[in-house]
């Protein structure tokens, strides 16, 4: 099936034909849907804190994080081009010499549309795009109302213009203050000095697109003071790249390897889930995981760093709880701290199915740990907290996303529709053992809860090949805790209008 001349490309790529071979027989075999048992919910894998322990925890954390090395990753490398979908239908559909926009509109009613044309002046860009509109349509103010509109839009997203669509979403003006505009990398920032600092200094990763490195480092650079000035911290910015040995090959239909016009084959990025590679060259005791685009007008910080020191004085308990019991195993251990062993098991890290015997107990304990924030369902797309059972029928807490799960399957959408929480990506890990010593990441993930999926590849139909999810399969044999915090901690924006908000409008 694979020519020299491939072997050749595949080697330059920096994979392997093993690797390859493996994915084709992957696209073959099918990749087996999650086994979903039941929903986590409050009191059955989600644990809902009362003020006392929010307030305990919080002070834990703050009273030991000045002796660790924390790090703040954040996945950076997405492009903003499906934040502004429905306004690239809009360019390529609406000719405004030809037609009123009314009537376009009545044939093509949007919602969005609508609000995005009537809410302008509230967007933190309006100003960068006028300015840029007055370059390119001097005409502007004497046009029609479906022109402005068109030659609004095209000075945002068009090449020429500002070209939004293809820039990264980080880079995004995002919210306006009463004299300047922050993008959402501005705001991670901001955001990180509230939880992720050790003493005056906060070490921040990003996961960028190549392309897109440099002018990251160009708006560090004109925001660093006035982040600094404002927070009185010093700010370490590492960044890391999708490397490409982590890419899958296409195939057709009928899991043929696709070929382009010059006979080559196609390679493609595999999803966030090859950012395991990324976060595991992370060397840090506590690491925060929070998209780029999930932030809020800084007068919500606060509240916000809060519940993440919530979670990271969660992890901390049960990591001193975890390090101090795997000592105990490694010399003489008697019954009644094996059954106290088993206690905190079943009882701290959910886990139903308990090990038995010293070395399994020693085994199991011995893993990465996360304790992961969860909100209340609100019908946002995206994954969730279930209870899973594996191939070897043991059962354990997972986030799985809704196309790991089959929704022909009565009994699985029934269980799917109970769910009461959502994954918001509000995580922290613990990723040293007992002995300090960094995990390998790539031991606890779970090869088979990939994705398959269809997609286009100039105009062809084809299949791709998706990495287990960085916070799904990923991390399928993580020690995982689970706890409910509020919906202020959840802000993404996947739409333009999502800026509308009221988290998104600052006061000052």
């Amino acid at each position: 099936m694979l020519t020299e001349k491939d072997i050749e490309q595949i080697e330059s790529h920096g994979l392997t034909l093993h690797k390859v071979y493996k994915q084709l027989e992957t696209f073959n075999r099918g990749i087996p849907f999650a086994n979903i048992i039941t929903t986590a919910s409050v009191g059955n894998g989600i644990r809902q804190l009362d003020e006392k322990a929010k307030k305990q925890l919080e002070t834990y954390y703050d009273d030991k994080k000045d002796q660790l090395d924390i790090v703040k990753f954040v996945p950076a490398s997405g492009a903003a081009t499906r934040m502004f979908k429905f306004l690239h239908e809009f360019l390529e559909n609406f000719d405004p010499d030809k037609e009123l926009f009314r009537n376009y509109h009545k044939k093509n009613p949007n919602k969005d549309l609508e609000t995005f044309f009537s809410s302008l002046g509230e967007f933190a860009f309006v100003n960068e795009v006028r300015k840029k509109i007055r370059e390119m349509h001097p005409d502007y103010k004497k046009s029609s109302k479906g022109k402005r509109h068109f030659y609004f839009v095209n000075a945002m997203l068009s090449q020429e213009g500002l070209n939004f669509g293809n820039k990264p979403k980080g880079l995004i003006p995002f919210h306006r203050y009463k004299k300047y505009a922050t993008t959402a990398f501005e705001e991670q920032l901001m955001e990180a000095a509230n939880y992720a600092s050790v003493k005056d200094d906060v070490y921040l990763h990003f996961t960028f697109s190549e392309k897109h490195v440099e002018a990251f480092k160009e708006e560090f650079e004109a925001v660093r003071n006035r982040v600094s000035r404002k927070t009185k911290k010093t700010y370490h910015i590492s960044y890391s790249f999708q490397n490409s040995n982590t890419d899958t090959v296409a195939v057709t239909l009928d899991n043929k390897p696709y070929r382009d016009k010059k006979d080559q084959l196609v390679f493609r990025p595999s999803g966030h889930g090859a950012l395991l590679q990324n976060l595991n060259e992370v060397n840090a005791d506590v690491v925060f995981v929070k998209n780029i685009d999930n932030v809020a007008a800084q007068e919500y910080n606060p509240e916000i760093g809060g519940y993440k020191k919530i979670l990271a004085g969660k992890l901390l308990q049960l990591q001193s709880k975890i390090f101090g019991y795997l000592k105990k195993l490694q010399g003489d251990v008697t019954l009644e701290e094996v059954k106290e062993i088993q206690s905190f098991v079943w009882n701290e890290l959910d886990i139903k199915d308990i090990p038995h015997g010293i070395s399994a107990m020693i085994e199991f304990l011995n893993r990465p740990l996360r304790v992961c924030g969860v909100v209340r369902n609100t019908g946002a797309p995206g994954g969730g907290p279930f209870w899973v059972k594996n191939g070897e029928g043991q059962v354990s807490l997972q986030i799985v996303e809704k196309s790991q799960i089959d929704m022909d399957n009565e009994r699985q959408r029934g269980i799917v529709s109970e769910a009461t929480h959502f994954n918001p990506v509000d995580i922290v890990c613990g990723l040293r053992n007992y002995k300090g010593e960094k995990f390998d990441l790539a031991e606890f993930s779970d090869p088979n809860t990939g994705f398959i999926t269809e997609k286009s590849e100039n105009g062809n139909p084809i299949r791709a090949l998706e990495l287990p999810g960085l916070w799904n399969g990923g991390m399928a044999h993580w020690n995982t805790v689970f706890i409910e915090v509020p919906l202020i901690t959840f802000n993404p924006v996947k739409t333009v209008n999502d800026l509308l908000r009221k988290e998104h409008r600052p006061n000052a």
